[in-house]
């Protein structure tokens, strides 16, 4: 068992700090205003594939732990993913808040994540899911199969698998933030512009709040 490392933000960092977790299916465009979001606030992106492909190359504790256990064919651990986001935030402390991308994808990994920021004097202040009909997401996925190279771009059934298991996953972590009153859906149809407009407008209540 490996502990995270924990590390206190003063208050006066923590109480500034914006972290927001967005989910949206395969092709609801959630990439492309993740960039978007990042620019405007200023947050920094925290994707937990991103810091797992990290903390193994760097070699970290956690991420020599992550690779013995890929390796042997296992899942990596919650706590040892929640130790990758606790060092990420540790290495950011100039950060203006965080987009949690993809994560949590578990109402135990949505608990896990709120002690750790709690600790951190912190916390969520909204998970935004982008909205969007099956079959806008069907015919966009499609359409990136022609030129994505991705062979579960180009299967009609394997898409539709894949959005049923998006649902699945995320729809305990969103009664479990839906108890603190966290979750807003946003249209993830229209053009990008009017998209994030959408998102900016529920961010921007945060921030005036």
């Amino acid at each position: 068992m490996i502990l995270y490392y924990i590390c206190f933000f003063t208050k006066r960092q923590a109480s500034t700090m914006l972290n927001l977790i967005l989910f949206g299916p395969p092709g609801s465009g959630k990439g492309t205003q993740s960039e978007k979001l990042i620019r405007k606030y200023g947050l920094k992106h925290l994707s937990t594939g991103d810091l797992l492909r990290s903390e193994i190359a760097s070699q970290t504790v956690l991420g020599l732990e992550a690779k013995k256990l890929m390796d042997r064919g296992q899942l990596v651990p919650d706590e040892v993913v929640i130790g990758m986001i606790s060092s990420a935030l540790e290495s950011n402390p100039q950060a203006k808040g965080f987009l949690f991308d993809g994560f949590p994808r578990t109402s135990a990994q949505a608990e896990a994540l709120d002690r750790l920021l709690e600790l951190k004097n912190t916390g969520i202040n909204k998970m935004i899911a982008m909205q969007v009909s099956e079959e806008e997401l069907v015919s966009r996925l499609l359409k990136r199969g022609m030129t994505s190279g991705r062979s579960d771009d180009n299967n009609e059934g394997v898409i539709r698998a894949r959005i049923a298991e998006y649902h699945n996953k995320t729809a305990a972590v969103a009664d479990y933030y839906q108890k603190f009153g966290k979750v807003v859906s946003v249209k993830g149809e229209g053009n990008v512009d009017e998209i994030f407009e959408g998102l900016c407008k529920e961010i921007d209540e945060v921030l005036v709040a």
